[in-house]
């Protein structure tokens, strides 16, 4: 007797998304629509929220605080209405990513899945684990400025010090690539019964985060349309940043402490990826060619520099960053949880660091020149570990970056990359140079 079997699923390809939620400048996205054209078949968008994202670290607090959770949420909500637009869906899962993708593709046949490669250690473990599972993943890397390839050497080969990196890449006269535009259509969705297998594993009990309440002092007014945290909210402000000609500025205000005009306020969005650093920089050369360039704009290019020496030390370095000595041959920093109670609450007595620790707490945006003052105090003044600040600031911070929050505070410690050592800032001579009047002391005295 013949048993009769339904004629196969046409393949189709799983596209993960995970700190690249945006259309336009989609590297990753595009891969996964060119394979699911090649290969006749559909398209299944997904983002996956993890639990562990929410678990208590081993200093005592949550690892992904309110502010940041609801910053996700934004991005995720216009990143969905914007899949709908385009025929697609996006699909959001909960739990453990390695085991929910696994079962995913193993329900809708084996499709292959495609992401953004990601050179952090907690994230590489989790494509490792998929294809310890026989998951057939395609990673691309898409969350520089400059391409991989267009480097004057290879990027495991990265010059370790920021400077040495910069000056060779502009000796070799490096470009960005122009953005990618976000595609018009998408491939079709799986068959109906594979779609209903997918559905079992949407996130119906994920809640809808909401932002804390707004606050008339925040320098990164996220409650404002204007700032909301999709993608269409941050092309409009760089657009907007432009308009007011506030490249030209950039250096001269970059290390003011409040305000929404002193920085291009462009890290929240590049933090979850809703906006791509390549299409930040074509947006500057553009005003560019139309006003000039000058020491501001440089800075810009300067900045976004800085981020991709960041991401390139993780490819060179991997878990040796997340080591508590760094990259030297340091004994473990010492660690004082009061203390650290204290600079976390903002009440290490200091009127400087409180008010910059406080701004941190209530509104999850930080100064880039208070972010250096307060690590600074935490490890040198303090003599607190530095990977608690770390996992503090990642908790906090709406523009949390795995890359740049790492380097960071190991630049500060002295236990990066920096050849002078470890980076301590006088927090008197700070608050004299940059608050002379005290009006940012003043402005966040309390934290309520």
């Amino acid at each position: 007797m013949t048993t009769c079997r339904p004629s196969p699923t046409p393949p189709g390809v799983v596209f993960w998304f995970r700190n690249d939620l945006r259309l336009h400048d989609q590297a990753a996205l595009q891969e996964a629509v060119q394979q699911a054209h090649q290969l006749g078949g559909w398209l299944l968008p997904v983002f996956v929220h993890d639990p562990a994202q929410l678990a208590t670290t081993p200093w005592g607090f949550i690892r992904t605080g309110a502010h940041r959770r609801a910053w996700l949420a934004a991005a995720l909500s216009e990143l969905s209405e914007q899949l709908d637009t385009r025929g697609s869906r996006l699909v959001q899962c909960e739990g453990d990513p390695a085991t929910v993708l696994g079962d995913l593709v193993e329900a809708l046949g084996r499709p292959l899945l495609v992401c953004e490669d990601i050179a952090a250690p907690e994230e590489q473990g989790i494509v490792e684990t998929l294809r310890r599972a026989d998951v057939a993943v395609h990673c691309v890397w898409q969350s520089t400025l400059l391409a991989p390839a267009s480097l004057p050497f290879s990027p495991d080969q990265v010059p370790d010090t920021f400077s040495v990196f910069r000056q060779a890449v502009e000796r070799a006269g490096v470009r960005a690539p122009a953005p990618l535009p976000a595609p018009h259509v998408l491939p079709h969705l799986p068959p109906g019964e594979r779609l209903t297998a997918a559905d079992r594993w949407q996130a119906a009990k994920t809640p809808v985060r909401h932002l804390p309440p707004a606050d008339a002092r925040s320098s990164f007014p996220c409650t404002e349309a204007s700032f909301h945290g999709g993608e269409r909210a941050a092309l409009a402000h760089l657009q907007r940043y432009c308009q007011h000609c506030l490249p030209h500025s950039y250096k001269t205000t970059r290390n003011g402490l409040s305000g929404v005009d002193y920085s291009s306020k462009w890290s929240p969005w590049l933090a979850t990826g809703a906006l791509s650093p390549r299409q930040a920089w074509a947006t500057i050369q553009a005003f560019e060619a139309e006003h000039g360039a000058n020491e501001g704009t440089y800075w810009l290019w300067f900045e976004l520099l800085w981020r991709d020496h960041f991401r390139w030390l993780h490819r060179k370095h991997a878990t040796r960053l997340y080591r508590a000595s760094g990259l030297t041959g340091q004994p473990p920093p010492a660690h004082n949880p009061a203390l650290f109670a204290r600079w976390s609450q903002g009440c290490t007595g200091h009127p400087f660091i409180d008010a910059g620790l406080r701004e941190l707490a209530v509104t999850g945006y930080l100064s880039n020149r208070l972010r250096q003052n307060v690590a600074s105090y935490l490890i040198h003044d303090l003599g607190c570990d530095w990977r608690a600040g770390a996992a503090w600031f990642e908790s906090q911070l709406l523009d949390y970056d795995v890359y740049s929050n790492q380097g960071n505070w190991l630049y500060l410690s002295g236990r990066g990359t920096d050849p002078r050592g470890s980076r301590r800032f006088n927090p008197d001579k700070q608050a004299r140079d940059y608050d002379p009047d005290g009006a940012y002391r003043q402005l966040w005295r309390t934290g309520a």
